[in-house]
């Protein structure tokens, strides 16, 4: 008894750092191609508290995100970030499911910023 649940609990651990894995910012340096679509998806007023030089803004909780995104090629290649890192992962997955395949969650502004040499311009 004591057995099936300590597998139990290994399995939930293992599920968990997994789905973690899957949301977390890309690690090291990040490079940014000529057609390297960036895109913020933090709200309008904290893009234009501070934003990534050329990034474009397309906020996640505006309930029309799958519709703005959708005006750009599945076959792009996107770099996806928000204030820490959340927001970003939630809208890979959703792009991915809408058959994105070269989409990556690069965290949060600061460490975007620090990741692709990009630096952070306000409005």
């Amino acid at each position: 008894m004591r057995r099936s649940r300590t597998l139990a609990l290994t399995a939930a651990i293992a599920g968990l750092v997994a789905l973690l894995a899957g949301c977390s910012p890309s690690a090291g340096s990040v490079e940014v191609g000529a057609d390297t679509v960036i895109v913020d998806v933090r709200t309008p007023e904290e893009f234009a508290q501070g934003h990534l030089e050329g990034a474009v803004n397309v906020d996640l909780q505006s309930g029309a995100f799958e519709d703005e995104i959708g005006e750009y090629p599945v076959d792009g290649e996107y770099l996806v970030y928000c204030r820490i890192g959340n927001r970003s992962g939630q809208a890979v997955a959703i792009m991915e499911s809408m058959g994105c395949d070269d989409v990556h969650n690069i965290g949060g502004v600061e460490d975007s910023s620090s990741a692709t040499g990009i630096p952070i311009v306000t409005d």
